[in-house]
């Protein structure tokens, strides 16, 4: 194979496999539409509809309220990736038996080279029949097959025909068959899973390729034809690295320039289980170690790795091995994820016995029963191996500083604790117009927009069209800079007392007869002590032109002999301390 050509490859994928991993494992949701929810930036997403989800105008990255909308008895169920891998450990095993090269991009979709299976079978149309069988036969009845020069044109060409159909492009022909295919298919390479994209070695941010294919479009160049007709120079130069690694995938190249070198052998990272491990969390603590030192490895050589084998013996003597592939780099997190799938796949109890989409045969319960032997015995070693290495690029700090994929984990961290917890229970700060500070502090759902119920500026300090409005006061009445560490809600029982140790009032006018002497408060060090210095009052008379929610207070700026500085606010004839200062 020369330098520029790519490698040919079949692509097998089973559409919407997390609804069919839920349908295998709960008969309930068989024949009644079904959205698998993933957790997002915000609220959970579509990640997978059924067909009958779909008929009724249900899409991949709708939120679930629309979603729900739209489907009247839609029911949701949350993205479980074990689950995934554990269904789709059949599907590779069937794969299996035509090909042993089997690499598995996510639950749901694997490639294999077809050089060796095309000779055997005397063609890539008769590999692509026998694969289809072969799937067929455990009771998946939705698989589609695509063949072409690379990767990607051979995904596209697994999506390209309906149900149960292949594509087949014929050699030196996967240009063109890119040509007509819109730009947005470019987010396609890199959907690895959920929570895909993120990664050490992976220089953009997870949605890079969707952000470039806007772009395009906008640019004028719609189809990946336009793109490829341009220059790898020009390329490169306005797009940088992200531009460089789709205008390869948009003229039918390997999404990364041939190596020139193998792994090293000394990358292989080993686990010894002593005891046999007998249980799935035993294992994946191992493993996420053993990626924790792998992933070390590979970024002290400079090194980023694509392709991993994930390779387990039992005490039993059995050997089990499989290829996983990434489009960006498997870093740490990565690696663990997708050796906790395999174990899931490998060793958990086998999904239901029944297809999703039609009465199983007793024919085909033998079939599947043959296709799915789980281990009979403890794990004893876990192996990495290095498939393939390309040079690490880093990771592409934010233009003022940050790092983009650290803010994605942490993004998608808050929508699994919401989705776990409810929608209510993560919530952000956002400042907005008020007077007291714990006005000034909106508490908004993850998810929801993070705009303020107020301006930040009073509109009556201004005349609305000057051009001096925006300097005018903020909030007249509020209480002055700087802003306390902690403020408490609802403001704790306090007394501020006098110096003969009666309780301090304020008139009408906003005048004190008795300035404070004494400061109390179970939540004050030593429960508070005598007022060294104080500032106010600042009364406040609020919505006075309603009887039913008017409030008059007065606040007080206080700081004690034992250093303690606090906000006290009176109302209707008691104190309370509604913040403290550092």
């Amino acid at each position: 194979m020369s330098a520029g050509s790519a490698e040919r490859t079949c692509c097998v994928w089973c559409p919407d496999w997390p609804v069919v991993a839920w349908r295998q494992a709960d008969d309930a949701l068989i024949d009644r539409p079904v959205v698998v929810l993933e957790p997002a930036a915000g609220a959970p997403v579509v990640r997978a509809a059924s067909i009958e989800a779909r008929a009724e105008g249900v899409r991949a990255g709708l939120r679930r309220r629309e979603a729900e909308s739209r489907c009247p008895g839609l029911v949701a169920v949350d993205v479980d990736p074990l689950l995934e891998a554990r269904a789709f450990e059949a599907v590779a095993r069937a794969v299996e038996s035509i090909t042993p090269r089997l690499v598995l991009d996510r639950p749901g979709r694997c490639a294999f080279p077809t050089r060796g299976p095309a000779r055997y079978f005397g063609g890539d149309e008769e590999v692509a029949t026998q694969i289809m069988s072969a799937v067929e036969t455990i009771g998946v009845a939705d698989v589609r097959v695509g063949i072409a020069d690379g990767a990607f044109p051979a995904l596209l060409a697994a999506r390209g025909p309906g149900p149960g159909a292949t594509w087949v492009v014929p050699p030196g022909e996967s240009a063109e068959f890119l040509a007509s295919w819109p730009v947005g298919v470019l987010r396609l390479a890199g959907d690895t899973g959920p929570g895909s994209g993120v990664g050490s070695g992976v220089e953009e941010s997870p949605d890079a390729a969707g952000a470039l294919a806007d772009l395009l479009v906008r640019l004028g160049m719609p189809t990946l034809g336009a793109f490829a007709a341009l220059s790898e120079s020009a390329v490169t130069g306005r797009f940088g690295r992200t531009g460089a690694r789709a205008h390869r995938l948009a003229r039918g190249l390997d999404e990364h320039p041939p190596a020139l070198t193998r792994p090293p052998p000394d990358l292989t990272e080993t686990a010894e289980l002593d005891p046999p491990a007998q249980r799935l969390d035993v294992t994946a603590f191992a493993a996420k170690a053993m990626a924790d030192r792998f992933s070390a490895a590979l970024a002290d050589r400079g090194l980023a790795c694509t392709r991993v084998v994930v390779e387990a013996e039992t005490e039993h003597g059995e050997r089990l091995s499989r290829c996983w592939r990434h489009d960006g780099a498997l870093d740490a997190p990565a690696l663990a994820e997708r050796v906790r799938w395999q174990l899931e796949g490998w060793f958990a109890a086998p999904p239901s016995r029944r297809s999703c989409a039609r009465p199983r045969a007793a024919q085909d319960d033998a079939a599947f029963e043959e296709s799915y032997e789980p281990s009979t015995a403890g794990i004893i070693m876990l192996r990495l191996v290095p498939d393939c290495v390309v040079p690490a690029t880093g990771r592409q700090l934010g233009f003022w500083g940050g790092d983009p994929a650290a803010a994605d984990r942490a993004a998608r961290a808050l929508a699994r604790v919401q989705g776990l917890l409810g929608p209510g229970a993560v919530t952000t700060p956002v400042l907005q117009g008020g007077r007291s500070h714990d006005e000034r502090v909106r508490w908004v759902p993850w998810g929801e927009p993070r705009e303020p119920a107020r301006p930040d500026r009073d509109a009556r300090s201004g005349i609305d069209g000057d051009p001096a409005a925006g300097d005018a006061p903020t909030w007249p009445g509020r209480v002055p800079d700087p802003a306390p560490a902690r403020v408490y809600e609802p403001p704790r029982p306090a007394e501020l007392l006098d110096a003969q140790g009666r309780p301090v009032t304020v008139t009408g006018r906003g005048e004190c007869p008795a300035p404070p002497a004494h400061l109390r408060s179970d939540v004050l060090p030593d429960g508070g002590g005598t007022i060294a210095a104080w500032a106010g009052p600042w009364p406040e008379d609020l919505r006075w032109w309603d009887r039913l929610t008017r409030r008059r207070r007065a606040r007080w700026q206080i700081l004690t002999d034992t250093g303690v500085a606090a906000l006290v606010v009176l109302e209707s004839g008691r104190a309370a301390l509604e913040a403290v200062y550092d």
